[in-house]
């Protein structure tokens, strides 16, 4: 069983920056793609990253210039940073990791708020 494990949310001020930590139990490049999921309350968990074994990351429109996925195969370990937050990005944060003919794996979810 693959574990995930989100870290670094908190409360932070608008236009402040977090970086979130999600750390597998395995090695991450057995995985096709990583990424982080959002869920604000009342509206249904959405994509904000992704980052295939390759390299090759993607972005939605809304997070595009401000946040930025990597990740760390020696620590088995993928990172969102996240820079001008704004009150919208307030939600829980989700990490994922898929892999074909297994699926998808979830972490427990990291809260971060923006607020002044």
């Amino acid at each position: 069983q693959v574990q995930l494990v989100e870290s670094g949310g908190g409360l932070v001020q608008p236009g402040g920056s977090l970086r979130l930590s999600c750390a597998a139990s395995r090695n991450i490049f057995s995985f096709n793609a990583m990424g982080w999921y959002r869920q604000a309350p009342g509206k249904q968990r959405e994509l904000v990253a992704s980052i295939t074994s390759g390299g090759t990351t993607n972005y939605v429109d809304f997070v595009k210039g401000r946040f930025t996925i990597s990740s760390d195969n020696a620590k088995n370990t993928v990172y969102l940073q996240m820079n001008s937050l704004k009150p919208e990005d307030t939600a829980v944060y989700y990490c994922n990791a898929w892999r074909i003919r297994e699926g998808n794996y979830w972490g427990q979810g990291t809260q971060v708020t923006v607020s002044s």
